[in-house]
């Protein structure tokens, strides 16, 4: 009998290996015959390398180092480009563990992903145990009927009634003017050079606690060295624990590695400030009864809690939404302050400058700011749109084909026939590249030139707040914002000195913010 297992096993082994060599030339074969029969081809191979897929690995590890993975990708596309003599809009690469991966900056492909095909795809698994860890359930790391039921739940929470309400955002503003007061030289006007991005993220980590809380961190108002472990804590954790993620999402299969005792940690201090609100917020609720729908204001915690009580889904809530609001909104302010504040641009910066005083008055004598006037300031959306084209806060994205699927463009030797994407494929999609496209945007495509949107309609080949049906709940809430802080730091400053201003770069986390900060000099108006 031991003979016959010693006998058995080599036998076994070569069946399994012969069998799994058999479903795999069988699914070869039937998906080369469907490829045929719908008109699909390939698309070009870009990156080379091996077909584990290392290369791919450790190039992207380097360009997140360097702080240039949105430029390396830009940089692959145009080397295709050269070598096809045709813009190229979608290339194949080998992924680790020998994966192929589709990847895409085409309007079109990017519609069919993210719109007409929306049901062929899912956020993938990689994507959503990456992000488990800190984001749970949220509606940022869910698909299916977990995402359909938070959509659900947190759509209503961004009706107009509620992100035109901007008289919270005062406060915070005259935090930050504050902070950059004390900078100011009263011989001269001007302050030191003063590096806006993390007065900007706690700018809005103040107004989105706020917002969700009832209650702001007041981070702001912290001097340096001197914060508590509560608010500065969480606000170090939640950079490093996303910054972490998008270091884990480059592992692909293996992103686990990135999961590191650190980001445990970081998680950890996170899940904990969260659960502070959510715990006073369900108390509150069952101590006020019937009293808790008659607020006075509107708290996010306290309207979604009406339909939840469990504390862990309105902490995986809350996270992603502070995620978004906190972060989209600091980001674009710092890419718009590093714009604006280049030499090259001062005329622009005159000009809206002249348009906010005309249209919301001076910073001593305003006229009232709403919702509609910001919406309805021309050249004001001009610009934010522009800096939203050229720095989209997500600049890269991707699905995975819940089924076998079909890309309308970016096969064959001209890149016109379809491609045909496999059950499990990945397929990532960059904005940031499509965004810079010179076939779609003009060969000034890298420039800021507000003025291209005079006659210009958004349509798929812009996209700063994703499409589709997981277009992104806040946008309004979140250009409310932006617009509003960028008019009254237009009013408080008539000019800007960027010679301090570093190269670009790319603080890659889950969101795009500039590398090395937004250093700028300002000068006060009278």
């Amino acid at each position: 009998m031991a003979v016959l297992s010693v006998i058995s096993l080599p036998a076994l082994l070569v069946s399994l290996a012969v069998a799994f060599t058999l479903i795999r030339l069988i699914e070869y074969i039937r998906f080369r015959s469907k490829k045929a029969r719908l008109g699909c081809q390939s698309a070009v191979s870009g990156f080379g390398g091996d077909r584990a897929g290392l290369h791919l690995m450790r190039a992207g590890l380097k360009a997140q180092r360097e702080k240039k993975v949105p430029d390396w990708m830009r940089a692959e596309f145009a080397r295709l480009s050269a070598r096809e003599g045709r813009p190229v809009g979608t290339f194949e690469m080998s992924a680790p563990l020998f994966r192929r991966v589709l990847f895409t900056a085409e309007p079109e492909n990017i519609k069919a992903i993210l719109a007409t095909s929306f049901k062929d795809f899912s956020l993938g698994d990689n994507r959503i145990g990456n992000f488990k860890p800190l984001l749970g359930d949220g509606i940022f790391a869910s698909d299916g009927k977990k995402w359909e039921h938070s959509r659900a739940m947190l759509r209503p929470q961004f009706v107009r009634s509620q992100v035109s309400d901007i008289t919270l955002e005062e406060t915070h503003v005259q935090n930050l003017l504050s902070v950059l007061d004390a900078q100011r030289d009263p011989a001269t006007g001007w302050s030191s050079a003063v590096d806006l991005s993390p007065l900007f993220f706690r700018l809005t980590l103040d107004s989105a606690t706020e917002f969700l809380f009832g209650e702001s961190v007041n981070s702001q108002l912290r001097r340096e060295g001197e914060a508590t472990t509560d608010a500065a804590a969480f606000a170090t954790s939640f950079d490093a624990s996303q910054n972490q993620l998008a270091v884990a999402g480059r592992y692909g299969n293996n992103y686990w590695l990135g999961h590191t005792r650190a980001f445990r940690s970081d998680v950890r201090v996170c899940h904990e400030f969260i659960d502070y609100f959510v715990q006073k917020a369900i108390a509150g609720r069952r101590g006020a009864g019937d009293k808790a729908e008659d607020a006075e204001r509107y708290v996010f915690l306290e309207a979604i809690a009406r339909e939840t009580e469990d504390p862990v889904e309105l902490r995986s809530q809350l996270i992603n939404i502070l995620l978004a609001g906190r972060d989209t909104t600091a980001s674009t302010l710092g890419w718009f302050f590093y714009t604006l504040g280049q030499p090259r641009y001062q005329a622009i910066y005159n000009r809206l400058r002249g348009t906010i005083l005309d249209e919301f008055g001076t910073y001593r004598d305003p006229k009232p700011i709403t919702f509609e006037g910001l919406k309805n300031s021309t050249y004001l959306q001009w610009c934010v749109n522009e800096v939203l084209r050229l720095y989209p806060i997500v600049p890269m994205n991707g699905r995975s084909a819940v089924r076998d699927t079909v890309l309308p463009l970016g096969g064959g030797r001209d890149g016109r026939s379809p491609i045909l994407v496999k059950k499990g494929q990945d397929v990532g999609y960059s904005v940031h590249v499509m965004h810079h496209r010179t076939d779609l945007w003009g060969d000034d495509a890298d420039e800021f030139r507000p003025e291209r949107w005079e006659k210009r309609k958004p349509g798929w080949d812009y996209l700063p707040f994703n499409g589709g049906p997981r277009i992104c709940i806040g946008q309004q809430f979140a250009l409310t914002e932006i617009t509003y802080v960028v008019v009254r730091l237009l009013q408080r400053f008539d000019a800007l000195d960027g010679s301090a201003l570093p190269a670009e770069s790319h603080g890659l986390g889950l969101t795009n913010c500039p590398g090395e900060g937004v250093p700028l000099k300002l000068h006060f108006a009278e």
